[in-house]
């Protein structure tokens, strides 16, 4: 295997941890909906970052997603569509963290932040071709409202 596609492969993972980090509090512990969404958005940073390097780009180590989604829409533009979306979870990387800053949460907020995740995931997946192994309990537990991520 080669540095590269080891890299991703790690970047990836990483994201995955985030995202069921995300999906299990939600089960577990809703009321901690900035925690949630949190992870929400680091797990996008990390597919975007792993698309990044597998396109071969060089960036800056940022949370910012718009920043993110820029480098990779400069040579993939099948990821405009993401904009509108990403930019949902733009404020949940540092503002959100911190109790001097408000931002107002609700349980939809919080379910369309892990389907915008797992959908930016699927798309990078699709993308790079290469195969990782994917925790299948990220899906099978069905959240309060009895929907499925």
């Amino acid at each position: 295997m080669s540095d590269q596609v080891d890299e991703i492969k790690q970047w990836i993972i990483k994201g995955d941890h985030d995202l069921g980090t995300a999906k299990i509090t939600y089960l577990h512990i809703p009321e901690y909906l900035d925690t949630i969404t949190f992870h929400c958005q680091q797990a996008v940073e990390k597919y975007l970052k792993a698309y990044l390097i597998f396109q071969s780009t060089i960036f800056r180590y940022s949370h910012d997603l718009i920043y993110l989604l820029d480098m990779v829409t400069q040579k993939d533009a099948d990821f405009n569509n993401l904009y509108d979306t990403v930019s949902e979870l733009q404020g949940y990387a540092i503002e959100i963290r911190y109790p001097n800053e408000t931002i107002f949460l609700s349980n939809d907020k919080v379910e369309k932040s892990m389907i915008i995740a797992k959908n930016v995931r699927e798309l990078v997946i699709d993308k790079i071709n290469i195969p990782i192994d994917y925790n299948e309990i990220i899906d099978r537990e069905k959240w309060p409202g009895g929907n499925m991520l």
